[in-house]
């Protein structure tokens, strides 16, 4: 898994930088949206629109007296959209809608070229994880702690089982800045690497042992070759679905 025992870099330690995609000015610009079909379906399953990203780059203040910090939540790739919606809607049943501030699921901006024309589209920053904006020691307020744990495709928070770790405010604000083009976008650096032992801990192949074949930073997922009737065959997992040994 990520190495969650220090904020700073807890989010970015998961991916890497994002290909960069130069394209030349044509005209026919198009806006695409590369939201993962999975995504989509999940959003409609549930009677609820995608959420539109554009919102990300304008926070909302709500001045309370409450000191909030920024958390980040496993959810489950390709969820991340229905996981931001589900909290929202969630949080204004129960009446905490003031509690979560925001709820955000970082985008960036890429270019390419396809059939003569220039193609703008949206990808995901971190696959996998969701940002909250909660009171500090949000497992103090028993209501808000369920609501955020038992949403539908939500892993857990980053930190431990019972105390999550919030992120440090620079680290935000560096990923706000980037959203809106302020500034370049830092390599971070992964923690999983080609070849090494992992541990699967959930799904079909859960409790089976294997090295790591392949990473793909992008959609968050990783080939392990695991050992099944004594021939080496692939696996596909996300990045919460195992753990290092």
């Amino acid at each position: 898994m990520i190495d969650e025992r220090t904020p700073k870099g807890q989010v970015e330690g998961a991916i890497e930088d994002a290909e960069e995609t130069s394209a030349v000015e044509m005209p026919g610009e198009v806006l695409v949206d590369e939201t993962p079909a999975g995504e989509a379906a999940t959003d409609e399953a549930a009677g609820q629109e995608a959420p539109a990203e554009d919102s990300e780059t304008h926070l909302r203040q709500v001045n309370d007296g409450i000191k909030r910090r920024w958390y980040a939540i496993h959810a489950h790739s390709g969820q991340e959209g229905a996981v931001k919606k589900s909290i929202q809607v969630l949080a204004e049943q129960e009446g905490l809608g003031d509690l979560v501030a925001n709820v955000l699921v970082p985008m960036e901006e890429v270019a390419e070229i396809k059939s003569g024309q220039k193609r703008i589209s949206k990808r995901k920053f971190f696959p996998g994880y969701v940002l909250v904006q909660l009171p500090e020691h949000p497992e103090r307020n028993p209501q808000l702690w369920h609501l955020i744990k038992n949403t539908p495709g939500v892993t857990g928070f980053i930190g431990s089982r019972t105390v999550p770790v919030p992120l440090e405010d620079a680290e935000v604000n560096a990923i706000l800045e980037e959203i809106r083009g302020e500034r370049e976008r830092p390599k971070p650096k992964v923690k999983f690497e080609s070849g090494e032992r992992v541990k699967i801990i959930d799904g079909p192949f859960s409790n089976f042992l294997g090295n790591i074949d392949e990473i793909n930073l992008e959609r968050g997922k990783l080939k392990v070759m695991v050992e099944i009737f004594e021939r080496l065959t692939s696996v596909e997992v996300e990045f919460w679905q195992v753990e290092k040994i």
